[in-house]
């Protein structure tokens, strides 16, 4: 007995001894890093090497919101229902289908060295906050290792694997069956409903500025607080300025001193659906690939959900064919969903993205095609302008429609290898002096120098315009004389094309049919000019009138969501146009007592506290917001969610970062976050952007240690604060 408490002792010195060389490493380090917070709280990190900024880049992310950086990982790893209960074990499954946790290892231990140092220095960065930071409760995650960023290296959070639907999952893997052709539907419906995601990404040749240098707008349309502003500096050549989101170690969607890079969200086609020919033979499971039978690779996945206090376990099947994962079921067959997943090149091309100084490497960088879920928009101090859509795409059999599932036993649908980067549709430097992408048509990208349809494969992208881009467009058309506060008051032009596409065919209607019941609401549209304000009460009758319409009114077949507008707005049955007008008026009578309500006591930006989900309160204090959805052809898009038990509509999405970007001999912007900084409510930088966005009064970025130092409030270095 006396041995094996000795023993005890020695394991206690042993670990205990262990566990302080490591803080002291971590505090080592610490040293190498500076930390400059300036006026709007905003982080500049300096590092003596890439993975000492890595360390502080991480350590800033949680001291302004651990929270998202840990539910992004308890997320992206596959462990969300220990903490949300059984609901979230299918996204975790869906995470595990693609990646265990020992092939996240492996992926690390492949990894080249200097990628391996960033992610150590991912993980040291927040460990070592959290280390200094006792009083941090994390909902899950008491430790971060290295190989977690394999999970989520391609950029946008989610990414593609959130286009795989959870709810397919779960009837194939409890039942077996494929999705209720009405819960399909719903599901069809909710995301047609849902606010428009997306962005805007604007370049501007020198030929058309003021100071003939080129420009770039950087304007991310996802959800508030979804990435936080940073600045990150080495002296490895690391100087990156813009938008991260929370727990990655790379600037996503900014700029450094010679190029700038935005990403708005493809529809190049990069998922496919393989529909396979199961066979059971001496109770093993096979698949048919042409003439040969070739086993399903059968694996078990057993998950943690909490119920109540308790943690329980379920155990899953994952199968998987060369095309990838068993996801769901279609026409009665087993459906692989293929999609690009090699985390090592994702986290490469990310990080090496960054670092360059010119077009040359940043095309060249572009070869290692893993950008797969986005366009790139680019400028750069060379005059530079460019457009690249989409960068991973496979190459495909064009007598097949692969925008439905395909035949998975026919060899012929099989990925044949990557388009090139020149083979992907691309824009450089065009004639008109200006490139657009809001999610639309690259066909319209750049006027009559955009690329032709005719000379790319269907799959390339869908030839479909919406109203952001429509609007862009006649925006950009014939203008020059462009400087930074004009850059930015065209990203905020209060028109909204869906509305002249909508509205005059209602004014028509009652033209034909008065109503005295309706007509001071049509004399008040009849003389309205499609711009959203504050103070417009067209504007309350036009969205509520223009929702009512995306859930109730019928959808002719083969049109998409612009064309849907236009035939509401058009050939759509005069009677049910004015009866939906009277239905609106009805609803904001009942909710606010009269229906003229002008836009920004209606529309409000509101923020309570840190949660990831936001609560919203009329009775609380609230911001009016002139902005408007996206739907219509915002650029500034302002989005809402509609189920907060609440009768007034706060924004959840839209307008996030901003950033308008000029590269000449020095580089400059202006930027805007949406509330500010950091996410706890205790911080003087929790709301302190809040009115300067609704005034769209932007910041100057901060970029030369010069001027970072001029706008200096706290200077310190990790574990020092």
């Amino acid at each position: 007995m006396r041995i094996t408490v000795f023993a005890l002792i020695l394991l206690f010195i042993s670990c205990n001894s262990s566990s302080q060389t490591e803080v002291e490493q971590l505090e080592a380090q610490a040293e190498n890093i500076t930390i400059i917070r300036d006026d709007f709280g905003v982080p500049h990190i300096y590092g003596r090497t890439d993975a000492d900024a890595v360390f502080g880049l991480l350590y800033a992310q949680c001291e302004d919101d651990f929270n998202r950086v840990e539910q992004n990982y308890i997320w992206a790893t596959g462990r969300l229902a220990e903490v949300e209960g059984e609901d979230a074990l299918y996204s975790d499954l869906r995470a595990k289908m693609f990646m265990t946790e020992e092939e996240a290892k492996a992926n690390y231990e492949n990894s080249p060295e200097w990628l391996k140092e960033l992610c150590d220095a991912f993980a040291d960065g927040i460990n070592y906050y959290l280390h200094t930071h006792p009083e941090v409760k994390p909902k899950l995650l008491t430790r971060f290792e290295p190989w977690m960023p394999m999970y989520f290296s391609e950029g946008s959070i989610g990414g593609d694997i959130e286009r795989i639907s959870t709810r397919k999952i779960k009837s194939f893997y409890e039942s077996g069956m494929e999705l209720p052709k009405l819960e399909a539907l719903q599901l069809k419906k909710e995301a047609e409903m849902a606010e428009p995601q997306g962005s805007n990404g604007i370049a501007i040749s020198g030929d058309l500025t003021k100071s003939g240098n080129a420009m770039l707008l950087i304007n991310p349309h996802t959800s508030f607080y979804f990435r936080g502003e940073v600045h990150v500096v080495s002296e490895e050549g690391l100087n990156a300025y813009g938008a991260v989101t929370w727990g990655q170690f790379f600037v996503y969607q900014g700029f450094n001193e010679k190029t700038g890079w935005m990403h708005t969200s493809t529809y190049t086609d990069v998922m496919d659906e393989f529909k396979e020919t199961i066979v059971k033979n001496d109770g093993k499971l096979f698949y048919q690939y042409g003439e040969e039978l070739r086993p399903v690779d059968s694996t078990t996945v057993t998950l943690k959900y909490k119920d109540g206090e308790a943690m329980k376990e379920k155990t899953f099947p994952m199968y998987r064919t060369h095309h990838g994962p068993i996801t769901h079921q279609v026409d009665d067959q087993w459906t692989a969903s293929a999609m690009m997943w090699e985390p090592v090149k994702a986290l490469e091309q990310s990080y090496i993205r960054t670092k360059q100084d010119g077009y040359e490497g940043f095309r060249n960088m572009m070869d290692i095609r893993t950008n797969s879920s986005n366009n790139t928009v680019y400028a750069d101090a060379e005059g530079n302008i460019a457009y690249f859509h989409g960068n991973f795409v496979p190459k495909r059999d064009t007598s097949f429609d692969y925008s439905e599932p395909v035949d998975g036993s026919n060899p012929k649908t099989d990925w044949q290898g990557l388009h090139t980067v020149d083979e992907n549709i691309l824009v450089l430097n065009p004639e008109n002096g200006w490139i657009q992408n809001c999610n639309s048509t690259p066909y319209t990208s750049a006027l009559e120098f955009s690329p032709k349809r005719e000379d790319y494969p269907s799959y390339m992208s869908q030839d479909q315009e919406n109203f952001r881009g429509i609007h862009a467009i006649q925006l950009l058309t014939g203008r020059s004389g462009y400087t930074l506060d004009s850059l930015i008051a065209l990203a905020h032009d209060p028109y909204l094309p869906a509305f002249e596409a909508l509205i005059p065919g209602l004014v028509t209607a009652y033209d034909k049919n008065p109503d005295p019941a309706l007509k001071e609401a049509i004399e008040i549209l009849r003389a309205w000019d499609y711009t959203t304000s504050k103070e417009s009460i067209a504007m309350t009758l036009a969205h509520y009138y223009g929702t009512l319409c995306y859930s109730k009114a019928e959808r002719p077949e083969g049109m998409y969501s612009m064309e849907w507008v236009q035939y509401w707005g058009g050939a759509w049955d005069n009677d049910k146009k004015l009866a939906f007008l009277k239905e609106t008026l009805d609803i904001l009578e009942s909710d606010f007592g009269t229906w003229k309500m002008p836009w920004g006591e209606v529309n409000r930006y509101q923020r309570l506290n840190g949660d990831i989900r936001q609560p919203f309160d009329d009775a609380k204090p609230s911001i009016p917001i002139g902005f408007a959805s996206g739907r219509w052809g915002a650029l500034a898009a302002y989005g809402a969610r509609y189920n907060n038990n609440t009768k007034k509509i706060y924004g959840t999405r839209g307008n996030s970062f901003v950033a308008a970007v000029e590269f000449g001999d020095k580089v400059k912007a202006k930027t805007m976050l949406a509330g500010g900084q950091s996410g706890d409510p205790n911080s003087p930088h929790f709301n302190d952007q809040a009115q300067r966005y609704a005034d769209m009064e932007f910041k100057d970025a901060a970029y030369y240690r010069e001027d970072v130092l001029k706008r200096a409030k706290e200077t310190y270095s990790p574990g020092k604060r």
